[in-house]
């Protein structure tokens, strides 16, 4: 089982607090730094010293990282148009060398769309919106250079583009689709994706979800087998109760809930909990939400005591 940091910046992080985890992630031989893409803070955070935008940022650490893999959960549909995204995400991925990963989702979060002045359609033009820009996204990018790339969509209409630049991966860097809807998700992952994420789920959910989203995959005529399975689940990890106590309190929650919905408790419960995760649900991935930016031990601790004993789940 892979592991890899996932970070919520927009709750009050500056990018020196990032570029020190990211690092510090790298060093400690994670698989990857992920970020959040959001603007505004959530469930009373001040935010300060305000957001800071995921593509400039991982720009940035593209630049000041060599092995460590780079990505979004998720970017928003709503954020940007897909052509500029494509453009994005490519320059950073040449950038990178080829370690960059995009996850694409509809933007859910309502508020921090009326506070940058971002429109924030009803939910079914939102997921008709990420279809067109998946299909947009790797169309362009599959297009071979020379060869004008042309759409016409619903939502966004493309006339001769030249498609460029063109990702350093190819076809294009792996597409994380993710969420806990029951349909149309599936189906996008399915069609789409390289990895399929459902965030923040409970064991039954994520074996639910995993046989949703292979009976996706058979419909379309994809083996199961091919589509990558992976949750993002809050970390407070400590190698004793007291230190899972401090952890817990460091971020506002207490260590039985997190134990309920989360990646917590002492080494060999979180090891125990990662190898229910790979053998019920056959997750390959976890994506471990660190919300304390500034405790470092906190990442070494895992990647010391803890992945050793999941690598080969």
């Amino acid at each position: 089982m892979d592991l890899r940091i996932f970070t919520e910046p927009q709750q009050g992080a500056a990018y020196d607090d990032l570029l020190r985890v990211a690092r510090v992630a790298e060093d400690a031989g994670y698989d990857a730094f992920f970020r959040s893409d959001h603007y505004l803070a959530m469930g009373g955070a001040n935010g300060l010293p305000g957001p800071t935008d995921s593509w400039v940022t991982l720009g940035a650490l593209a630049r000041e990282t060599t092995t460590i893999r780079l990505g979004t959960l998720m970017t928003a549909a709503t954020f940007r148009l897909p052509g500029p995204l494509g453009i994005a995400v490519a320059q950073v991925d040449q950038m990178s060398g080829g370690r960059v990963e995009l996850g694409l989702g509809t933007g859910w979060y309502e508020a921090e769309h009326h506070a940058y002045g971002i429109p924030f359609p009803p939910t079914d033009e939102r997921f008709s919106m990420l279809a067109e820009q998946l299909e947009i996204l790797t169309g362009s990018w599959r297009t071979p250079v020379g060869v004008p790339y042309t759409h016409e969509g619903e939502h966004y209409r493309f006339a001769d583009s030249p498609g460029l630049p063109k990702p350093l991966q190819t076809p294009y860097p792996p597409i994380i689709v993710g969420g806990n809807g029951r349909r149309r998700t599936p189906a996008l992952a399915a069609e789409y994706a390289t990895e399929f994420n459902m965030p923040f789920a409970g064991l039954d959910d994520l074996v639910a979800g995993r046989d949703r989203v292979e009976e996706a995959c058979r419909a379309r005529g994809r083996d199961p087998a091919t589509l990558g399975r992976s949750t993002a689940q809050v970390l407070c990890a400590g190698r004793d109760e007291a230190e899972v106590a401090r952890r817990a309190d460091a971020i506002g929650r207490r260590p039985e809930e997190l134990r309920a919905n989360g990646i917590a408790g002492t080494v060999p419960e979180v090891v125990d909990k990662l190898g229910a995760f790979a053998d019920r649900a056959g997750l390959h991935r976890v994506y471990l939400q660190v919300l304390d930016l500034s405790d470092l031990d906190h990442l070494e601790l895992v990647a010391a005591e803890v992945a050793p004993q999941v690598a080969a789940a």
